[in-house]
């Protein structure tokens, strides 16, 4: 199994950052049984006040492969394109085996 986690720093400019933490979790955990190898998937929108980030991404995949058909599926492309990256300034990324 491969945990895929991504943590994202809302651009200080949106108005209405609950709204669009909000539509980011709902369009990356809808792709839940959409594309292959998906294990698990959820966002976190409410870290700690000690947190420097705004949102937090936990994916679980099959392998290291169905990670890749991920990061190029047309359903993923879609929320990251139009739901994810317009409203995000920083995004960290770390994968690892289990």
């Amino acid at each position: 199994m491969v945990k895929h986690i991504i943590l994202w720093k809302v651009n200080e400019e949106v108005e209405d950052k609950d709204a669009v933490k909000k539509n980011i979790k709902k369009g990356l955990e809808g792709l839940k049984g959409v594309i292959p190898g998906l294990i698990e998937i959820q966002v976190i929108t409410e870290g700690l006040a000690s947190s420097n980030m705004d949102l937090m991404l936990d994916s679980s995949f099959e392998s290291e492969a169905a990670l890749n058909g991920y990061t190029i599926h047309p359903a993923h492309m879609d929320v990251a394109t139009n739901i994810v990256r317009p409203f995000v300034s920083v995004r960290s990324c770390f994968d690892y085996e289990v």
